[in-house]
């Protein structure tokens, strides 16, 4: 019988700290209801300290999971920071208050000028107040990777008579090398041998030695993996989940471990994350990209025809790689479409799902069939006109060869006040974002444009991802989805436009 290695999924924290992937709380609840079908052990659902944002979801995410799996606020080992992740977590049934500090040289010396004998005192009384507000503390010994390894053992050690039940050994730059790290983390191992704390692993992305990092974490005595899905994090990103678990589950005899995990959701969860962070996932992506399961080398086709196992070491359908063969259309009544719903995670009280049969019937006046992927941009659309500062209600384009390029919107602002404004621009895209800027009360300076199709056929939804960049610097990504490309594009710009708007607010503390 192998060991169960515990997946801590950081998406919603270390993986919404990519630039531009930023979520809001609706969007978190979303992501957290997918995390929770998954069969992840714990959902880091933030750091509430960082806003009202962070803080609100991380509540409604304790509230949300009940008993299904922990949840996890992240803080700084400071008092204030761990009194603002404990009041967050009151509603969670199962709270867990991960708080640490840097170990390495360079963090003692450059960023927090304090001494080896200050890390360990802060360390240990940083665990010690966490204590009296949740009995589930994990402790990170921010950048482990370069530290040395007696200082760090003797963080370990003060870490766990302080009271730390998860101790979390990070190579947070990537830097190690898999049998350098591995050893590591032996040697942590062994010192925590008889304490009863668990012991986790959390890899950067640097040099793209993540998952190898993380695997060498497990063969050597880790009991929590920390990953996101895609990789999403910090700089070039973490290990991605569905590495990690699918590696884990090709090689279980090897590693002598396995995870929980429902691993035929991996692909819906990463294609589901994409869409909300903005953040596309390359078709060469391992397990979870478009290409993952393509061959088109004659040769590989051959063998593949002749038997799969010859260039596939997974199979496709395990990891949630197969289309759903219940297909909706506009002759679909409500029983159908309601348990398609149920099929994909989602239920409504009466008095919602009669406003998302109403947007269902939109779509499929426009599409002769609609598939699962139109459903979840649907839902996301609807949950982003809920808490929407401006909402567009309609555009109108005039375009072509020789015309000038003209767009006329009607917005509706948070005070209920529409505004019919027009502009021409170098194309309809851009005639139609000068046309909104005529209203929204900030300007952000497109970054980037991409616009793809969800699904199938020339009927299919497309998708307009937008990052624009605030007076600040600030990156902000937004995302629209219509038939009409030009209609999905202004709905992305005025997305963009609504989390600038409310990131301000935030910091504003309003």
């Amino acid at each position: 019988m192998t060991r169960k290695i515990e997946i801590l999924d950081t998406t919603l924290r270390d993986g919404e700290q990519s630039p531009g992937a930023s979520m809001n709380s609706a969007e978190k609840l979303i992501v957290a209801r997918q995390l929770l079908r998954l069969g992840v052990d714990v959902i880091e659902a933030g750091f509430p300290p960082s806003s009202p944002g962070d803080f609100r979801a991380v509540q409604e995410i304790g509230q949300l999971v009940g008993d299904d799996c922990v949840v996890c606020a992240f803080s700084r080992a400071i008092e204030k920071d761990i009194d603002v992740a404990a009041e967050a977590l009151k509603s969670a049934r199962r709270p867990r208050i991960h708080t640490g500090i840097g170990v390495s040289q360079s963090h003692l010396r450059d960023k927090l000028n304090i001494t080896e004998d200050e890390c360990v005192e802060q360390a240990s009384r940083a665990i010690r107040y966490a204590r009296r507000f949740v009995d589930d503390v994990e402790f990170y010994a921010e950048d482990a990777g370069r530290a040395n390894k007696e200082f760090l053992l003797r963080v370990v050690r003060a870490a766990v008579e302080a009271g730390a039940t998860v101790i979390n050994i990070p190579d947070t730059t990537g830097y190690c090398l898999p049998d350098e790290y591995g050893a590591l983390v032996r040697a942590v191992a062994t010192e925590l041998e008889g304490t009863g704390a668990k012991l986790s692993v959390h890899a950067h992305d640097d040099l793209g030695l993540a998952t190898a990092l993380v695997l060498a974490g497990v063969r050597n005595g880790a009991t929590q993996v920390e990953c996101s899905i895609n990789g999403l994090g910090e700089r070039a990103g973490n290990a991605a989940l569905e590495e990690v678990v699918m590696a884990l589950s090709v090689h279980e005899e090897e590693l002598g471990a396995h995870t929980g995990i429902n691993t035929a959701e991996l692909v819906r969860t990463s294609r589901l994350v994409s869409r909300i962070t903005g953040m596309a996932v390359q078709a060469n992506k391992a397990v979870v990209g478009a290409n993952a399961f393509a061959h088109s080398a004659g040769i590989h086709q051959d063998g593949v025809l002749k038997s799969a196992s010859t260039y596939q070491i997974i199979n496709p359908s395990d990891v949630g790689a197969v289309g759903s063969e219940i297909v909706l259309s506009a002759r679909s009544g409500h029983a159908a479409l309601r348990h398609r719903l149920a099929e994909l995670g989602y239920s409504f009280a009466n008095e919602e799902f009669d406003d998302v049969y109403q947007r269902f019937i939109e779509m499929a006046d426009q599409k002769k069939e609609v598939y699962d992927e139109d459903l979840e941009s649907m839902l996301e659309e609807r949950s982003r006109d809920v808490e929407a500062i401006y909402t567009l209600d309609a555009l109108q384009i005039q375009c072509g060869d020789p015309l000038v390029p003209t767009a006329v919107a009607t917005i509706t602002d948070e005070d209920g006040v529409r505004h019919v404004v027009s502009s021409t621009g170098t194309g309809p895209v851009d005639a139609s974002y000068k046309a909104i800027d005529k209203v929204v009360s900030v300007h952000g300076d497109l970054e980037e444009y991409v616009v793809k199709a969800i699904t199938r056929g020339i009927d299919a939804i497309g998708e307009v991802v937008v990052r624009v960049k605030s007076a600040d610097g600030m990156l902000f990504t937004g995302r629209g989805a219509d038939n009409d490309v030009i209609v999905s594009s202004a709905k992305a710009y005025v997305n963009a436009i609504n989390r600038m708007i409310t990131t301000q607010r935030s910091r504003e503390g309003r």
